[in-house]
């Protein structure tokens, strides 16, 4: 692979933030932000989406984020389990980079792209074509891509037909392409990307057309309302007391369409309620295998921090503190081999390498279920020193910090400094807003816990089980 072959599609970070300075209409606390990469609340989450741009330039990553045609790996369509695995890989790696942070830029508009394609002339032969030339826009200008999927749903006794204000809908077709307005809910990434995917969010019925839409549009398209969520601001956070969401951040939008315009060309789906649910669960699925990949790093910070804390406690040996390992040990690896097992047992589609669908769901489900468990037990370990720890100013005082710090020690040769670093990061992890923040995403992002349950449910070949326990009993 060479140098200018490989670095021939691909952006600078320096030319990724110019690409934000576009005046799109981003809001924080009511106040219309004008420049994500400098305003002090967005600013952090640009940084951190930078990563991906910087780890294709870097020797290091570069044969990982990087396919061998030059474009960023993430844009290449996976044709086998091999292509998944790769993914999972690229999505790991860029996440421990991040310091736990998933960067999602293009992971998850790729996820989005990989549904569309996957229904191919369902959706209708030019629109199928203008998917692929969409996908070849986005990746051969190495573009940030987001999703707005989630509609606000209201009352969710009822379907969009019935309030037709809780879901996004067509509301003008015209000459040249149609009207939309509505909002989406949790858009992650999109004060920061480039464009915006937008899918439906549940199946629907025939009264439901004017809601079976999808398209992509530029994030500085008029109409387009950006409300930047202001939860886990990275303002007045110290990287000693915070070394994990310190100067990072993701933001997350409800996304407002104020009567935007959609050209014919960015057009994907448009009154086909038939093929809303399919285009929603195949999306959801892809996002999963994402999702567990983004998982992993969190949870192996999760066991390393306990394996540490039990040593600084000189409780490595206690059998009550063993057994919390192992099951941390067994909680992690489980959902590992499961995201694992779930690429080796793809089936391709259309071209395209699906997961196994049931795995994914099955890792996904023992991560979200188990997450508020680990994180118990990762607190056990460390102590309550988790909610009273001095600051690493205390440690630094003329008359008191010298005491400080030898009081401060643990077992393992832990210095009283570096046992403070350590309660720092478990805090920053279990405690805090960060810790929260994840708690959060574990019961809903990609998918709640009793739709995975629902999905592995449908998944299940129950035909053999059935007969099976039939020839036990004897019955017919």
């Amino acid at each position: 692979m060479s140098e200018s072959h490989t670095v021939s599609t691909l952006r600078t970070p320096d030319e990724y933030r110019e690409s934000l300075r576009d005046g799109r209409g981003v809001y924080y606390r009511g106040e219309r932000v004008e420049d994500v990469t400098t305003h002090p609340a967005t600013a952090p989450a640009v940084e951190h989406a930078a990563l991906d741009y910087r780890m294709a330039r870097e020797l290091e990553h570069r044969e990982l984020a990087v396919h061998e045609e030059g474009y960023s790996r993430y844009y290449a369509v996976p044709r086998d389990a091999d292509d998944l695995l790769r993914r999972s890989e690229l999505i790991d790696a860029a996440t421990r980079a991040g310091r736990t942070l998933v960067v999602l830029i293009k992971e998850i508009g790729t996820d989005a792209l990989f549904s569309l394609r996957l229904l191919g002339d369902r959706l209708g032969a030019e629109e199928a074509a203008r998917v692929e030339r969409f996908h070849r826009h986005c990746r051969d200008n190495d573009l940030a891509v987001c999703v707005a999927q989630t509609d606000s749903k209201g009352d969710r006794s009822l379907g969009p037909a019935d309030q037709p204000d809780a879901y996004l809908r067509v509301v003008e077709r015209r000459d040249g392409g149609i009207v939309v307005r509505g909002a989406k809910m949790h858009t992650s990434v999109s004060v920061n990307a480039n464009e915006m995917i937008v899918l439906p969010t549940r199946a629907m019925g025939e009264r439901d057309a004017d809601h079976a839409v999808a398209f992509a549009i530029p994030v500085d398209t008029p109409g387009l309302r950006l409300i930047a969520s202001p939860y886990l601001s990275p303002v007045g956070r110290h990287e000693s007391e915070h070394p994990i969401s310190a100067g990072r951040k993701m933001v997350e939008t409800t996304t407002i369409f104020d009567d935007v315009f959609v050209p014919h060309e960015r057009l994907f789906l448009d009154a086909q309620p038939e093929l809303a649910g399919p285009l929603a669960r195949g999306f959801v699925e892809f996002h999963r295998f994402t999702a567990v990949s983004y998982k992993l790093p969190l949870l192996d910070a999760l066991v390393g921090s306990a394996l540490l804390a039990a040593e600084a406690n000189g409780l490595s040996r206690a059998g009550h503190v063993r057994d919390k390992l192992s099951w941390l040990v067994s909680y992690v690896e489980t959902v590992r081999h499961l995201l694992h097992a779930a690429a080796r047992g793809c089936t391709v589609e259309n071209g395209i390498a699906v997961p196994d669908t049931m795995l994914v769901n099955i890792a996904k489900l023992r991560f979200a279920q188990d997450l508020h468990t680990a994180i118990g037990h990762v607190q056990d370990i460390a102590g309550g020193l988790l909610a009273t720890y001095p600051s690493t100013e205390d440690l630094d005082h003329p008359d008191y910090g010298a005491q400080l710090e030898r009081y401060l020690a643990g077992g393992g040769g832990f210095s009283g400094p570096d046992r403070l670093k350590l309660i720092n990061l478990i805090s920053d992890l279990t405690t805090g807003d960060y810790g929260g923040y994840q708690a959060v995403l574990a019961i809903h992002a990609e998918g709640s816990i009793e739709a995975e349950k629902l999905t592995i449910l449908a998944q299940f070949d129950r035909e053999p089980a059935v007969a099976y326990a039939r020839g036990l009993a004897g019955i017919d």
